[in-house]
């Protein structure tokens, strides 16, 4: 007889985990199935390494500004190695955590590609296993055109795999991936091409930050390749890399070029015809708000599902759905409406809730009312680079709701997490103007704006 779990959970990433956890505690006997390493995309070649880069391009950029300050610092060079291996340490390290958490909260951990056999029934490197409960999550991996010689480039999880720093580089794609990447590069001091499909990065997020951001990475000298779509990656006989475009141009001399264009998700092999559960044509497997599939006891959370692919949303959503089948909470489920967001530029990007054309559109002109500034943190006072932070709020009704907030520059990833609490309560700008200010700190330009 197969045996049998109160909850299998299929991918131990950051929402498989969460699950299986959150579960455990509440006494459901657990299974875990992971085929590689523990901690899925975003402890392995996500989040956790992207950060550690983007911490090394921050220092960097501290290192060039520091004669701003009257330091004198010498040329500093970057041993890429060094970081490379300190950087692999700490991801091993989390490897570590992950599995102790695992045996400390009594979860069985099944090694192996997991597959469905049927709604209650799951296959494991040929061995059976039932449960009452199946959950899908099994993230992506990062998609690569469909193109001549794209075999040339690499994606975002060979960016992790690289021995050595790359002179010069382009970075393919529009979304937060490929910017996050081109920025650390450059401030790493790769020479960055940032090569895009249409006229502009990040086009889905408010205009005043993508607007932002373009300008701060043509001050940096990030060469930003528009209306720029790959027919073929070819290697020059110098063994540098060329892009063949579509409209005939050529762009090249590169010692890499990354392919950062989007995820595919994980949902093929896993055998969700034999169990009945429905999928879109993009692979993403619907869900209702209590992360339900179509088919009774199998549920999907994280990437899978096709929007909101963040961490933090998998894990919510993962403890959430273990709380009401385990924890009694029988109405427990994530509201997807206001989820804050950061996108690990330089400066970085915070952002949570509709952009001022989704608040137009979905409120109507007459509704909406916004208000931005710009300014240049005091980062930035003693030297010639006056950098601009820029930050926006969107408003709805009368009392001015805010639903809004889109912030670019010094500290927006740390502050906007105080913020997005205060507009998922419901804060109006009326709040936010009694609210006293904290001073010299670009926070307060939230709290400052004039209207």
């Amino acid at each position: 007889m197969e045996p049998h779990y109160d909850l299998l959970v299929i991918g131990g990433g950051s929402g498989g985990m969460a699950t299986a956890r959150r579960a455990a505690s509440y006494g459901a006997k657990v299974a875990l199935v992971e085929r590689s390493r523990l901690g899925g995309t975003c402890v392995n070649v996500g989040c956790v390494p992207k950060k550690v880069m983007w911490s090394a391009a921050h220092t960097a950029d501290a290192l060039h500004r520091a004669a701003d300050y009257g330091f004198r610092v010498g040329p500093a060079t970057l041993d890429w190695a060094e970081l490379k291996r300190r950087r692999d340490a700490y991801i091993r390290r989390l490897n570590g955590i992950y599995e102790r958490n695992i045996d400390k909260s009594g979860i069985t951990l099944l090694t192996g590609e997991a597959r469905l056999a049927d709604a209650r029934t799951v296959e494991v490197n040929g061995e059976r296993y039932t449960a009452s409960h199946i959950l899908l999550a099994t993230g992506g991996r990062p998609s690569r055109p469909d193109i001549p010689g794209q075999e040339l480039g690499i994606d975002s999880d060979g960016f992790f795999e690289l021995a050595q720093q790359p002179r010069r580089v382009a970075v393919v794609g529009a979304g937060y991936i490929a910017v996050e990447l081109a920025g650390v590069l450059h401030h790493l001091g790769t020479q960055t091409d940032l090569v895009v499909r249409r006229e502009a990065a990040l086009r889905s997020f408010d205009p005043l930050v993508r607007d932002s951001l373009l300008e701060a990475m043509d001050q940096d000298g990030i060469t930003l390749q528009t209306h720029s779509v790959p027919k073929a990656l070819e290697r020059a006989d110098d063994g540098t890399l060329t892009l063949a475009l579509e409209d005939g141009r050529h762009i090249g001399g590169y010692d890499q070029v990354i392919w950062a264009i989007g995820r595919d998700l994980c949902t093929d092999g896993l055998g969700l015809e034999a169990a009945g559960v429905a999928r879109n044509a993009d692979g993403s497997i619907p869900v209702n708000a209590y992360q339900e599939t179509n088919v009774q006891g199998v549920y999907a959370v994280g990437d899978i599902i096709g929007h909101h692919p963040l961490t933090p949303v998998a894990i919510a959503a993962g403890r959430r759905l273990a709380d009401r089948l385990f924890g009694g909470q029988a109405d427990r489920h994530l509201d997807y409406r206001y989820v804050p967001t950061v996108v690990f530029t330089h400066p970085p990007i915070g952002t949570v809730g509709l952009t001022e054309p989704e608040a137009r559109a979905e409120y109507g002109d007459d509704e909406v009312e916004v208000f931005t500034t710009r300014f240049v943190a005091m980062d930035y006072a003693l030297g010639e680079d006056k950098r601009r932070s820029a930050m926006k709020l969107v408003t709805v009704g009368d009392n001015r709701r805010v639903v809004g907030a889109h912030l670019f520059g010094v500290g927006s990833d740390e502050m906007l997490q105080g913020f997005a609490v205060a507009i998922r309560m419901g804060a109006t700008k009326q709040d936010l103007d009694d609210t006293v200010a904290i001073h010299p700190t670009a926070a307060e330009e939230l709290v400052t704006l004039p209207g």
